[in-house]
C-alpha cells in the first residue's frame, strides 16, 4: 500500500478552489484504504490553528488509514541537510 506524507497545506487544499479537485481525490483514496495518510506531530499541532472545516476533515479520516510520526532529532538533521544543500528552501524546513 502506498504511504504519502501529508503536511498541513494538503489538508487545507481540500478547501482551496485551486487544489480541491486533486486533493479530494487523494483523500478519497485514503478513505478507500488505497493510501495511508502519514502526518507528523508537527502537522497535528499546526492543524490546531486551522479553520474548523479543515480540522473536521482531518478528524474524520479513517483511523486505520492514517499514521502519525514523531519529529525526531534524526528528522531535524535530515531537514537541515535538505535546506543546506538547497533541495528545499528554508521556508520548507517544517515540511
Amino acid at each position: 500500500m502506498q504511504r504519502f506524507y501529508f503536511d498541513t497545506s494538503v489538508f487545507g487544499g481540500a478547501f482551496d478552489n485551486e487544489f480541491d479537485e486533486a486533493t479530494l481525490k487523494l483523500f478519497e483514496r485514503v478513505t478507500l484504504g488505497q493510501v495511508i495518510c502519514v502526518f507528523s506531530d508537527l502537522t497535528e499541532t499546526e492543524l490546531l490553528n486551522a479553520p474548523e472545516n479543515v480540522k473536521a476533515h482531518f478528524k474524520n479520516l479513517p483511523k486505520q488509514n492514517i499514521e502519525r510520526v514523531i519529529v525526531t532529532d534524526e528528522i531535524l538533521t535530515l531537514a537541515s541537510k535538505y535546506v543546506a544543500e538547497k533541495v528545499v528552501g528554508q521556508t520548507s524546513f517544517d515540511d
